[in-house]
């Protein structure tokens, strides 16, 4: 395998430099976020699980995620919260600036779309899948799902349907490096979301966001429920929409955004 390609839990604690999250590599696997929900019960510390490819990636809203063997990142980070799950509101646009902050670092600048997309040049370059689960002895796991684009075959772009972006220049760094850069900016802002709630990324997702100003229709199965331009999120991360009978604001669930 190319060396660039080659991806190890060894190599990737090393770039990382702490002993704090258990980290483990997959050569294939279905989902790494089901693989850590089913362990949930079980684990004691946070986990890093990597695959070089799944083959049952999924999205937000039963959305499959599509890949080819070398051309993404795929993994998940299993965190532990200690309040309850009403207060994680919030989490996937927090874990979008984390990632924002680490590819910005790396010199690929992105923008946010609510609630968890990464944007390049208005296309998606990675998206996240956050799914909970009660700890037994109080709090909640957090298992964060996190596809990233290094390359798109054309092939792939042609059966997800749509312009999907890419970082080739991602893609020539050695995988363990940025699994550990991306690992550590996500494991600082986790940090800071556990002590804080969303309110402190606020100001952050919102200098970042893709459609600020920009006419938008929020979608659910097909139907349009609203029409607005968006301004933003407010302190508890509802998207803020100027409609034609005022502002309101919108909660994340199954809907989605879409340029009007």
């Amino acid at each position: 395998m190319n060396e660039t390609f080659a991806m190890d839990a060894g190599a990737i604690a090393r770039h990382f430099g702490a002993a704090t999250i258990d980290i483990e590599v997959v050569t294939e696997t279905g989902s790494t976020n089901a693989d850590l929900l089913a362990r949930a019960a079980g684990l004691r510390r946070p986990v890093l699980r990597v695959a070089l490819h799944q083959t049952a990636g999924r999205g937000r809203a039963g959305r499959s995620w599509l890949s080819a063997p070398g051309t993404a990142l795929t993994f998940s980070l299993a965190w532990h919260f200690a309040g309850p799950l009403r207060e994680l509101a919030g989490l996937p646009l927090a874990v979008g600036v984390a990632l924002a902050d680490a590819l910005g670092a790396l010199a690929v600048p992105v923008q946010l779309k609510w609630p968890n997309d990464v944007l390049r040049d208005g296309a998606k370059l990675a998206g996240v899948l956050i799914e909970t689960q009660a700890a037994p002895g109080g709090g909640v796991w957090a298992v964060i799902g996190i596809g990233l684009n290094l390359l798109m075959p054309d092939d792939i772009e042609q059966r997800i349907g749509r312009s999907v972006a890419a970082a080739p220049w991602l893609a020539q760094m050695d995988r363990n490096a940025l699994i550990a850069q991306l690992l550590s900016a996500l494991a600082d802002n986790l940090g800071q979301f556990a002590q804080g709630g969303f309110a402190p990324f606020c100001a952050r997702w919102n200098r970042l966001h893709a459609y600020q100003g920009v006419p938008v229709v929020i979608i659910d199965r097909g139907v349009t429920l609203h029409e607005g331009v968006a301004a933003g999120v407010d302190d508890g991360a509802r998207l803020l929409l100027d409609t034609a009978a005022g502002r309101i604001a919108i909660v994340a669930g199954d809907v989605s955004l879409r340029e009007a």
